[in-house]
């Protein structure tokens, strides 16, 4: 596989596993295209048209020193300077792949948080709700990440001649889809149940060795679940804390998360629902894994890193 090849992969698997659905997220690429057509000649050049064909520009292809048959990646949560000069070192790995964004992915991270609100609606909260309280999280997003050094990792990987991109999004929803599914198929009935089934799976067993595997944060383990909606696994980041109230009125009475904030945890309480956090890098490594298996398939070798456990599903 080439570098665009491994690409245009992840986005396909990305659509395919998005809880909106494909038709949805197509009509989210009919809208952005229309959009582009009625801007002026002037604001065109400035369009990024990759988002055109991708909905999740937290993810793409950063840098492009060789574009070789990909052979060997390098595999890791999170590809700093250490882990671009890693790969150097090596000296046989052909492309970086990290999950976590970073460059214009980093920069551009608030604009994939508008699925939160679609999915949110499919658990019964009112579109326009969802929206609106998404909407200030996006904004707050969107000016948190804007003083960051988005290009540090990618200057570093032009620099040492480094092929570099990054898989999140299209990986979370992966995740996200895997354990919606997983749920669906065994409805666990108490909050215990939902701990016990996550920690049959691989990544969050290596995860409980480290002392990081599924947690509850909110509720005990013999609360029934109620109703579980998984709508903290994908959408870039934390969603508003908001959510939690609109959520519970609507019927939900467990979530579970990668991981949320002191915040977060506060308003769920609040608003009486259970709280799961299956854990941050487990689940990146879950939705990584997911991706890289088809990597695998075409017998691309992998080494992992930085936080990422492998597990082949192939």
């Amino acid at each position: 596989m080439t570098i665009q090849e491994i690409q245009n992969a992840s986005v396909q698997m990305g659509i395919n596993a998005d809880l909106r659905g494909k038709e949805s997220v197509q009509k989210f690429l009919d809208r952005k295209r229309k959009q582009f057509e009625n801007l002026s000649p002037k604001d065109k050049e400035e369009f990024d048209q990759e988002a055109l064909t991708n909905p999740y520009m937290d993810s793409g292809v950063f840098n492009i020193a060789d574009n070789k048959e990909i052979k060997r990646v390098l595999v890791g949560i999170d590809i700093e300077p250490a882990e671009i000069l890693l790969a150097k070192q090596l000296g046989n790995i052909d492309l970086a792949i990290a999950h976590h964004p970073e460059g214009r992915g980093l920069a551009q991270l608030a604009d994939v948080m508008h699925l939160q609100a679609e999915v949110l609606s499919q658990y019964g909260v009112p579109i326009n709700v969802a929206e609106s309280l998404m909407r200030v999280r996006i904004s707050e997003v969107a000016r948190g990440v804007n003083a960051i050094n988005h290009q540090r990792t990618v200057d570093m990987a032009r620099i040492l001649g480094v092929n570099f991109m990054a898989v999140h999004t299209p990986a979370d929803n992966l995740a996200a889809s895997f354990i919606k599914k997983l749920i669906e198929e065994r409805k666990p009935e108490y909050v215990s149940d939902v701990i016990s089934l996550l920690k049959e799976l691989p990544e969050y067993k290596e995860a409980m060795k480290l002392g990081v595997g599924p947690k509850i944060f909110v509720g005990n383990p013999d609360n029934k679940t109620g109703k579980i909606a998984v709508t903290e696994f994908t959408g870039g980041t934390e969603g508003s804390t908001k959510m939690y109230e609109k959520l519970s009125q609507a019927g939900i009475g467990t979530v579970i998360a990668m991981h949320t904030s002191e915040e977060h945890r506060k308003e769920a309480e609040a608003a009486h629902v259970n709280i799961v956090i299956a854990g941050h890098m487990s689940s990146d490594s879950l939705g990584m894994n997911l991706f890289i298996d088809q990597l695998q398939r075409q017998g691309i070798e992998v080494v992992a890193c930085s936080g990422f456990t492998r597990v082949s599903r192939v």
